[in-house]
């Protein structure tokens, strides 16, 4: 059900063909793997998403596609789930990414650290007190959500897989076991 309703809204070959801006890409557009809805193109495409989309700077859905070409994962699925920080969750989530940066240099003593370096100082300097944190957040936990809906995604499709197969072979011992009496009888 959700590949064929997938199927529906992605672009077919001769589509992307057609389009003039695209023609530089050249048949790395055309890579299956860009395009197919198999675990490791799905799982990684959305993965690759989320990780995108927790970080804070502008353009994520062109980062997410020239990532999604980068990795060879599910370019559609890879765009659309950037806009897990669309304007009414944003504020929230790089809020979250901040507290937990924060959390962060506190923990590990990073901020004193950072003072002993020169260059690390002068980063530090550029950001601001706001900055560093909400960078260092962000980026910890678009890591490991990202690693997490990548994991999730290959776990529930594998179950997925495993519980239609268990049925199928329950659905033909069950007509095996029918046959059989039909010919008892």
């Amino acid at each position: 059900m959700p590949r064929r309703f997938l199927k529906r809204y992605v672009p077919d070959s001769k589509t992307l063909h057609g389009y003039k801006s695209l023609r530089p890409l050249g048949a790395r557009l055309h890579d299956p793997n860009l395009w197919h809805l198999n675990r490791r193109s799905v799982a990684g495409g959305l993965g690759l998403g989320v990780f995108v989309a927790f970080i804070p700077v502008p353009m994520q859905m062109l980062i997410a596609a020239f990532l999604s070409f980068v990795f060879r994962v599910n370019l559609p699925l890879a765009v659309l789930s950037v806009w897990i920080t669309n304007p009414l969750t944003m504020p929230v989530i790089f809020f979250a990414g901040y507290k937990f940066g924060n959390g962060l240099y506190y923990l590990f003593n990073l901020h004193d650290w950072l003072q002993a370096d020169e260059a690390s100082y002068w980063l530090v300097k550029q950001l601001g007190t706001f900055g560093g944190p909400l960078v260092l957040g962000s980026l910890v936990l678009g890591t490991l959500l990202g690693g997490l809906t990548y994991g999730l995604i290959r776990l529930c499709w594998r179950w997925h897989l495993v519980s239609s197969l268990r049925e199928r072979r329950r659905r033909k011992h069950a007509r095996a076991k029918a046959v059989a009496r039909s010919q008892e009888l």
